[in-house]
């Protein structure tokens, strides 16, 4: 018995609105990085989905995948080192707070 797959991208579509929701409702910075990872995790269920209903001999997918978990990984990294260095900065993680390109 194979699971369909509308049920993996069903998932994936719910996985990206709740990232997306928590990117757009969030003030807190690592909050919205947390809803991007989300996002991107979608993305992730469904390239793997995909390669494995459209093409299962090839490994496109899964390296594709991978290739999205090293972006996320250095996502994060950079984006947690430019909220580590503005807390130090304006002590505040909250995001309407944070102007520092603002004239």
């Amino acid at each position: 018995m194979s699971i369909p797959l509308s049920w993996y991208l069903i998932l994936a579509a719910a996985l990206f609105c709740i990232g997306l929701y928590g990117v757009l409702s969030r003030k807190n910075a690592i909050a919205i990085l947390l809803g991007v990872e989300l996002m991107l995790n979608a993305v992730n269920v469904n390239l793997v989905a995909f390669w494995r209903y459209l093409n299962p001999a090839q490994m496109a997918g899964q390296a594709f995948a991978v290739i999205v978990f090293a972006v996320a990984a250095a996502e994060v990294a950079v984006g947690l080192a430019l909220i580590i260095s503005v807390y130090r900065q304006r002590r505040t993680v909250v995001a309407d707070e944070i102007d520092l390109m603002k004239w």
